[in-house]
């Protein structure tokens, strides 16, 4: 297949000091980026497409040129894209999604930004994650998309974490399940980032304790599973995560063995760290995003400290 030429072991990077060049080549016309937007929004018909479902969720205006500069196998059926994005006026908060469009292709994609706002502003570069489903977008990342291919990005999203260096310390409590990962990852990247500051600058946001609790299928579709935990590593007084496999069937490796609880996330885990203090983002599917928020506000956890995103 065509993607197999780009399913490297890890994402490659462009240049830093070929990004102006690269950027420059990648401009779209006023007049490509309309028939992208029209043509992509009257054509998505299926009520599960992205179009449809965040028809009322706010946009930025800015449509950007990207070109695929990296690509990588997440897991057997995730595919993880590195973009160089050409407006220099095109940026996100951790925890966005993108409209994804794709020449030739009638249907927009809607895809979690993974990487941290930090990357966006040193490197030009986004990173996404996609599961393979037989919707179109999807179909053409995992089968057609190669190195170079050029595509259009437009962020949007009310889900995210964007605090400013005045405002209170929070902990954050991050629940993600399965490909739920994506936006709790920028968000989990963005903290680090918060902590580097803090440690290298004495300023900016001061964060709280940061508990990532994740579950998937099995260890193989933990996504991101080593970036996580280098950076638990890196901040073990402040990160920490709890990683659940509901249907694991081989032998646990030693190095995931001490983050790994078999079976789901649990109630009274979430409970144990409910404060006024902490903020909690959950993503994944609807009945696990609608149970902990449920279970949170029963449990006096103002609606304004619960955020969630609902995929799929």
């Amino acid at each position: 297949m065509a993607c197999a030429a780009v399913m490297i072991p890890g994402l490659l990077r462009c240049s830093v000091g070929a990004i102006h060049t690269e950027a420059a080549s990648l401009r779209l016309t006023l007049s490509t980026l309309r028939y992208l937007t029209l043509t992509s929004i009257m054509k998505s018909k299926r009520k599960t497409d992205h179009m449809e479902r965040t028809a009322s969720v706010i946009r930025r205006e800015i449509v950007s040129a990207a070109k695929v500069c990296g690509a990588a196998s997440e897991s057997p059926s995730v595919k993880s894209l590195r973009l160089l994005v050409a407006d220099q006026d095109f940026s996100f908060k951790a925890g966005q999604w993108v409209d994804f469009f794709i020449p030739g292709v009638s249907v927009v994609g809607g895809f979690s930004i993974c990487s941290s706002p930090r990357l966006l502003e040193q490197e030009r570069m986004i990173e996404l994650a996609v599961k393979y489903t037989n919707h179109p977008p999807a179909l053409w990342v995992h089968n057609t998309c190669t190195l170079d291919s050029e595509v259009a990005v437009r962020v949007g999203g009310e889900f995210f974490f964007d605090p400013q260096p005045a405002d209170a310390s929070r902990n954050l409590v991050l629940i993600a399940g399965g490909v739920g990962i994506n936006p709790l990852l920028s968000i989990l990247r963005h903290a680090a980032d918060l902590l580097r500051e803090q440690a290298n600058k004495r300023s900016g946001y001061e964060i709280g304790t940061i508990k990532l609790f994740y579950s998937a299928k099995n260890t193989s579709e933990l996504l991101f599973k080593k970036n996580i935990l280098d950076l638990v590593n890196e901040f073990p007084e402040k990160i920490a995560c709890s990683l659940h496999v509901t249907k694991q069937t081989t032998q646990i490796s030693a190095e995931l063995k001490p983050y790994i609880t078999e079976g789901r996330i649990t109630e009274k885990e979430i409970r144990d760290h409910i404060s006024k203090e902490t903020l909690f983002y959950i993503c994944g599917p609807p009945p696990m995003t609608d149970f902990f928020s449920k279970q949170l506000e029963n449990h006096h956890v103002s609606k304004e400290h619960i955020c969630f995103e609902k995929w799929w």
